[in-house]
């Protein structure tokens, strides 16, 4: 294999997409698609999110200490690209009413359609420049039930939920296929919410 130097970027290495559920000040529930999730090991798993500039969300975790993290799969992606492209401030974000219930240990908002919910409680966060990484505990996991089948291979129980992913600024179905550039699916969740 032949090797040439590319530019600095994170580019052909595919990442989760996860919808991150705060409430606002007025209760009502509020997502913003991030990418930037792993874990960490501190005497038992741990999420370590990373958010960028300024947002909505961001300013949610800090005040309240927890959040939601929604897996996003194929069903879901037109309402997670509106929420990954309408500033949480824009009257639009506030049309976006997703069906949600509450968490069984955190006060966070859960999309019923995500298949694989956490429930966070930040603990730690970590300044940068130009992003913050808040290191959380995982307080529960609401899953699917197909998800618990231990019937199914791993594979058949994954093919199931249809998770995505992104890379390039595309995203990508588990299979592989473009599912459209960032900012395209969004016009199908506008032209059904009306």
């Amino acid at each position: 294999m032949t090797k040439v130097a590319m530019p600095i970027s994170n580019h052909f290495c595919p990442q989760t997409l996860f919808l991150y559920g705060t409430y606002r000040e007025d209760g009502t529930p509020n997502f913003g698609l991030f990418c930037w999730i792993s874990y960490f090991w501190e005497d038992e798993l741990g999420v370590m999110a990373c958010l960028g500039g300024q947002k909505l969300t961001k300013d949610r975790i800090r005040q309240t200490g927890e959040f939601s993290a929604n897996l996003v799969i194929e069903a879901l992606l037109p309402l997670a690209d509106a929420c990954g492209n309408i500033p949480g401030t824009d009257p639009a974000k506030r049309a976006i009413q997703p069906d949600t219930i509450p968490g069984q240990v955190l006060h966070v908002p859960i999309l019923n359609e995500s298949p694989w919910s956490f429930e966070l409680q930040v603990i730690r966060e970590i300044p940068l420049q130009g992003s913050d990484i808040f290191l959380c505990k995982i307080r529960n996991i609401l899953a699917d039930e197909r998800l618990a089948d231990e019937t199914k291979t791993i594979q058949e129980r994954l093919q199931s939920i249809a998770p995505i992913s992104t890379t390039c600024q595309t995203y990508f179905s588990f299979t592989g296929k473009s599912l459209g550039m960032w900012g395209e699916p969004q016009q199908a969740y506008r032209k059904q919410a009306g």
